[in-house]
Formats: structure tokens, sequence, C-alpha cells
């Protein structure tokens, strides 16, 4: 019964037309009443709610989440991610769908540099979409695979996703975000052969192959921005610095590298910065407070032992349960945003995994590598809103082109859900 009044009072709410987080504390709210009323509760008490919602954002590793936010937007407005999509042209644009192939090279880059699926999106959508299109790439297609790559960003480290998961189910974010290099390069890699597929249908004529020397400046005025990724994975890799303090370093470098060495960043951007970065903390972390008091409601009222016993036929077979699981998350992301999939099943599906024996960093990757995914399928589809307002094209459309590259990034999640050596391995190599 508790997990009823759960989901229907979720559901009922955001029918209402409620945003996502005020559903969330309605369905803490209506769980708390039932709880109280069926004796698991002493009583109903608003005080608790409140203290469980404030406690919910008093957490140090969230301290990342504005930082890398911020970085994402220095990086924007500083110039690195145009470097970057000029390095790609600069070693692969003159092969036949080169700009297709310079898309998946800016792609991984930036998500090592941001991890907002968003923010990538939009800033590979803006520069890259124009240039697909009048080299005479159907617009369709390019604004699918712009999709497809910025969904490499909640995989690949510093990944906002892994903070808000680690946050919500007690993983280390540090083992996630090592966790999460080689999965993330495996779907920029899919993307890639099914852009490879896809470009043999164009009639596109290459652009001119650079000079060695020119690629070589290119290449030269990149370096700064391609240095990040490195400096952020290396210092968490040797200890340096933990995720949150690594999120810093981030923001600061890309501010210093935007203003003083790029010369893009000017003074009057930087409230308007500071003030995009922060509008976008608030929302996430009203998320986490709301989602929170659900999560300590949802152990209350012991709802994962009830989910547990559902599963219990496929209890046995660790495999058959992360198939299972991954089908339940694909299905629930198609109809919900990405931060509220994440908070909502967590707290319902970790228990799960911890009593089935499942490695928690690995259903960690496998877990928001579908929820990214999610961000390209509608009637939600975050990423696809955004690709199909850059190109001025229906969602329809959007969704049609971005087809062969979801299929392809679907394929890559369930072989790591048959060969999770791909996830754990590489993982015990970068724990050294």
């Amino acid at each position: 019964m508790t997990v009823t009044v759960f989901i229907g009072s979720l559901i009922a709410a955001m029918a209402l037309g409620m945003p996502i987080a005020y559903a969330l504390l309605v369905c803490g709210v209506s769980l708390m009443a039932f709880l109280a009323a069926t004796g698991m509760l002493s009583s109903f008490d608003a005080q608790i709610l409140a203290q469980r919602f404030v406690d919910g954002a008093d957490n140090f590793p969230l301290l990342a989440v504005p930082f890398f936010l911020l970085a994402g937007e220095f990086m924007n407005a500083g110039g690195l991610s145009k470097r970057i999509v000029n390095l790609g042209v600069a070693w692969v644009g003159h092969f036949r769908g080169g700009l297709g192939y310079v898309t998946v090279i800016a792609a991984i880059i930036m998500a090592s540099l941001s991890g907002s699926a968003v923010a990538d999106t939009a800033a590979l959508a803006a520069i890259l979409i124009p240039m697909m299109k009048a080299a005479g790439y159907d617009v369709k297609r390019s604004a699918g695979l712009v999709a497809a790559g910025g969904i490499i960003a909640p995989i690949i480290p510093p990944s906002i996703g892994f903070i808000i998961f680690g946050v919500a189910g007690n993983v280390s974010i540090t083992k996630l975000f090592l966790a999460g290099i080689v999965p993330g390069v495996m779907m920029g890699i899919a993307i890639g052969i099914a852009w490879w597929w896809v470009a043999k249908r164009e009639n596109v004529q290459p652009a001119p192959k650079m000079p060695l020397n020119e690629r070589l400046k290119v290449t030269a005025r990149s370096i700064f921005a391609i240095v990040l990724p490195v400096i952020i994975i290396g210092g968490m890799k040797a200890g340096v610095f933990t995720p949150t303090e690594a999120a810093v370093v981030a923001a600061v470098y890309a501010f210093i590298v935007g203003k003083f060495i790029y010369r893009e960043l000017q003074w009057s951007q930087i409230y308007g910065l500071f003030l995009a970065a922060g509008k976008t903390t608030a929302v996430v972390m009203f998320l986490v407070s709301a989602a929170m008091v659900s999560a300590w409601l949802i152990t209350v009222a012991n709802i994962p032992t009830e989910v547990a016993n559902l599963m219990s036929p496929f209890m046995h077979n660790q495999t058959l349960l992360m198939f299972v699981m991954m089908i339940l998350i694909v299905i629930v992301g198609t109809a919900l945003d990405f931060a509220p999939t994440v908070l909502i099943l967590t707290p319902v599906l970790m228990p799960v995994v911890l009593k089935a024996g499942i490695d928690p960093v690995y259903f960690g990757v496998l877990f928001i590598m579908n929820n990214a995914i999610g961000l390209i399928t509608p009637p939600v589809g975050t990423v696809l809103n955004v690709v199909s307002g850059v190109a001025k094209i229906s969602m329809d459309d959007a969704f049609k082109g971005v087809m062969p590259f979801f299929i392809a990034q679907l394929c890559v999640l369930f072989l790591l859900v048959f060969v999770p050596e791909f996830v754990t391995v590489p993982l015990k190599w970068w724990m050294r």
C-alpha cells in the first residue's frame, strides 16, 4: 500500500502541473500522513519535514555542483569550447562526414570539462549546427548527432549526475568519476560508428585538408582547453584533491584561461555568468532537498523491501536483475527529467542493488548512463528541446535525427549490463 501512496501522490501532483520539486514534497507529506495514520510513525510532524529538507542540501560534496556549473559557464564564454571545436576541425574535418567526427571528438572533450549535458549541448549546437547546415549536412541528422554527443557529459568526469547519485546513494564520487571514463568514451565511439554509417548516405563535399603546420598551430591554441581534464582526473587519481576541490580548481582554471590567456571573457560578463550558474544550482539543490524528504520517508515506509520482494524472481541472477532495472529506468526516463529520476529511484533501487551483491559503483555508472539517454527521448527530452530550438526544427524531427545514435548508445548500455568488466576492470586500474 505504501508503494501505491508513494507513486499515486507523485503522479497526481505532476498531473496537476506542479514542478517536480514541489511534487516530491507533496509525495513526502502524503507518505508521512499515511504512515502516521497506520501507526508506522507516532504522529505527523511538519518540523521533521522541514529539518529533512534543510539537511538535504547541507552536504559538502554538493558544493561541487555550483563550481562545475560555473566552470562550464566560464568555458563557454571564455572561448575554450570554440577552440575544442577548431581542434577537431583541424584534424578530422577533411574526412567524409568530417564535421560529424568533429562533433563526437568535441563532445568527449567538453564532457570532461563541464559535466552538464544541457550546457555542453547548447555550446556544441550553437557552434556546430550552423556549420553543418552551411556545409550541406541534413539538419535533422546533425541535430541528432549533437544531442547524442551532449549526453556523454554526465558519464565522463566531472559529472554533476555522479555527484547527485553519490550523495543520494552514499557511493564514492571519486570512484564514480573514474569508473565513468571508459563507458563515456565507449558512448562516443558508438555514435561515431553510427555517424560513419549515416554519413555514407550524405552527399557532402569534405572540407580541404589543413596543412600540418596550421593544424599544429590550432592544436597549440587549444592546449589550455584540453589540459583541464588531465588536471581534474590526474589530481583525483593522485589524491591531490577531492571531487569538490576539483570543481573549484576547474572553475578557477577556466576563468584564468578565458580571461587572461584567450582574453575572450570580459569583466562585464562575470556577473551574468555567476547568476546563470547560481540559478541552475538553485534548481538542482531544491530538487535534492525535496528528494531527501521523500528518500527518508521511503526508508521509514520500508518501500525498498517491497520493491526487493517484487524483484525477488531476479535476485538470484545479477545480470538479469540489472537488465530488468535498466528496462525500468529507460521507461521512467522517458517521462521524467534527469535529476528527478536519479533522486526518486536511487533510494528505492540502491537497497535492492546491495542486497543482490551488485557493485554500487558499477550500478551507478549504468544508472546515470541510462538517465542520460533519457535526455534524448520524448516527451520530456531536455537535450532534444535544446537542439530543436537551436536548429529550428520540431522535436519530432530531432528525435528522428537522433534515432541511429540513440540505438547505438542503448547498445553500449546493454553491452555493459552483460559485460560489467568494461566498468570494473578500468576502475581497479585507476584506483591502483
